[in-house]
C-alpha cells in the first residue's frame, strides 16, 4: 500500500511541476510580446511628434504665392522593412490663401487679425505595418500651429 501511495504522489507532483513550467513559459512569452508592442507604440508616438515638426518646417520654407501643401506622405523604415506609414493632412485658416489650399469650412476663413492669418491645423496619422506587429498601432495627433 505504501509503494502505491508513493507512486501516485510522485505522479501528481510531476504533473504539478510540468503545469507550473508550462505556465511560466507562457507568461514569459507574453511578456516579451508586450514589451515589443510597447516599444513600437512609443516609437510611433515619437514619430508623430517629429512628423508634426517636419510639417511645420516644410510649411515655413514654402512660398505661398503659388500653392499650398495639403498632404505629406512618408514611410519610416529600419533599413529594409517599412515599420510605419506617415500621413499628414494640412488645413489652412486665413485670408488671401491660394485657391488650392484645403480648409475645413469657409466660415473659419474670416480671420480679422493678420497674426492669425495662415494658421494651420495639422492632422498626423501614424499607422504600423501589419507585418511588423501583432497588434495594429495607429496614432492620431492633431495640432493647431502658426508657422
Amino acid at each position: 500500500m505504501r509503494r502505491g501511495f508513493s507512486l501516485i504522489t510522485a505522479i501528481i507532483f510531476m504533473i504539478l511541476v510540468a503545469t507550473l513550467g508550462a505556465l511560466a513559459l507562457s507568461l514569459s512569452n507574453l511578456s516579451a510580446k508586450q514589451t515589443s508592442d510597447l516599444y513600437l507604440r512609443e516609437q510611433a508616438e515619437l514619430l508623430a511628434q517629429g512628423s508634426t515638426e517636419y510639417a511645420l518646417l516644410a510649411i515655413s520654407g514654402h512660398d505661398f504665392s503659388a500653392n499650398c501643401f495639403n498632404t505629406i506622405n512618408a514611410t519610416y523604415t529600419d533599413g529594409t522593412t517599412t515599420l510605419f506609414d506617415i500621413n499628414i493632412s494640412l488645413y489652412y485658416l486665413g485670408n488671401g490663401l491660394p485657391a488650392n489650399c484645403s480648409t475645413l469650412t469657409n466660415n473659419l476663413n474670416n480671420i480679422d487679425t493678420n497674426d492669425s492669418n495662415r494658421t494651420v491645423i495639422i492632422d498626423t496619422i501614424i499607422s504600423s505595418n501589419p507585418a511588423v506587429s501583432t497588434e495594429p498601432i495607429r496614432i492620431h495627433r492633431r495640432t493647431i500651429q502658426k508657422p
